[in-house]
């Protein structure tokens, strides 16, 4: 019935606005807003585009939301970090980050979040 749908996804966000400055200006991702809506569009490459929306009860996910794969893990985190894009720390017995915020687990993985507080992560292809 769905095979050949062109299905997207999305999450909620407490502040569109503060969304769109997030992910247009600090992530760099190409987006657009349809007002009407009161939506935000990720443009993301190789991919179907993901909704943003406001929602005034809005609760952050407990879990990832979104991957982003980076050739090198490492440099995504720095310069992500000099963006002021705080970082996740983890020291769980199943799950630990090193002195950079990043688990070194097969594929090496780091988790930020949003301003939403929605959680997000730099995976190593």
């Amino acid at each position: 019935m769905f095979r050949e749908t062109n299905a997207f996804g999305g999450f909620s966000v407490d502040n569109l606005q503060k969304a769109k400055a997030f992910y247009g200006d600090t992530l760099g991702l190409d987006l657009s807003e349809v007002e009407e809506m009161s939506i935000l569009q990720l443009h993301i490459a190789g991919s179907n585009d993901l909704i943003l929306y406001e929602k005034p009860n809005h609760t952050p996910a407990t879990f990832t939301v979104l991957n982003f794969p980076v050739d090198d893990i490492d440099q995504a985190v720095k310069d992500l970090k000099a963006l002021g894009v705080p970082f996740e720390s983890y020291d769980f017995p199943e799950l630990k980050t090193d002195e950079n915020d990043i688990s070194r687990a097969n594929p090496s993985i780091a988790w930020f979040t949003d301003p939403a507080g929605n959680i997000l992560s730099v995976i190593q292809k």
